[in-house]
């Protein structure tokens, strides 16, 4: 009711060299659509990071097209339909010119995540790992105690992706040992990042012992008001 719903679909398309290439299409739906936009994230082993950028930019051109009307059946056949031309176009077009440009086009973004437990903890962080690798995405992920917080910086679009695969992914592991998806994280805080904000060079995961310690790392990185804001009322 407040978040809308997420949902994966995988389809086969024969590509250039008549192999197949397996799609994972991750779409949100907001609360408000076919009115809104859906989120939409691609993934495939069988194409480069770039690759899957620009099937999902060309998906979001075309679901333009159907604003207000039910799209997501029109949008899998339009990528089942177009897959070769854009992976043709995505290699004589695409250099590092592009890629930085684009990747600046909406500024730098920051969020803060919470997260209640990690049940089977050496594999959500691993995965935690790669998708900021994937999504070229640099902060910190930050243990105090009980206190779980994600924090990271990056394009906004793959702000936006990162968030959809770590509500729609299965991460952990419930009491059973059965795994499932993250249901007790919350978003504190989404914004652009401001001059006053130092980047991070890398994603790291860190322990602390103290809060202190921890203060010390958002002081480090011009983020002083964010700790201040947020944190404190997670530490008592």
């Amino acid at each position: 009711e407040t978040h809308g719903i997420s949902f994966r679909i995988q389809i086969s398309v024969k590509e250039l060299l008549d192999t197949d290439v397996l799609l994972k299409l991750l779409f949100h739906l907001p609360v408000n659509y076919p009115s809104t936009l859906p989120d939409i994230s691609v993934n495939s082993d069988q194409l480069t990071r770039a690759q899957c950028m620009d099937v999902k930019d060309k998906l979001l051109e075309q679901a333009k097209k159907h604003l207000s009307e039910p799209m997501v059946h029109d949008l899998i056949l339009w990528a089942q339909q177009h897959l070769r031309d854009v992976i043709k176009q995505s290699a004589t077009v695409r250099n590092e010119k592009t890629t930085l440009s684009k990747g600046t086009e909406d500024g730098i973004w920051m969020l803060l995540l919470h997260l209640d437990h990690m049940r089977a903890k050496a594999k959500y962080v691993k995965t935690v790992e790669k998708w900021a690798s994937n999504l070229r995405l640099t902060g910190r992920l930050m243990f105090m105690g009980k206190i779980i917080l994600i924090l990271l910086q990056g394009d906004r679009s793959s702000i936006k992706e990162y968030l959809i695969l770590q509500k729609t992914s299965k991460v952990d592991v419930d009491s059973s040992g059965k795994k499932c998806k993250e249901k007790m994280m919350s978003v504190l805080c989404e914004t652009e990042v401001q001059s006053q904000h130092k980047r991070f060079q890398t994603f790291e995961v860190k322990e602390y012992s103290t809060p202190e310690e921890l203060q010390k790392e958002f002081e480090t990185a011009g983020l002083t008001t964010l700790f201040s804001e947020f944190v404190p009322s997670l530490l008592k």
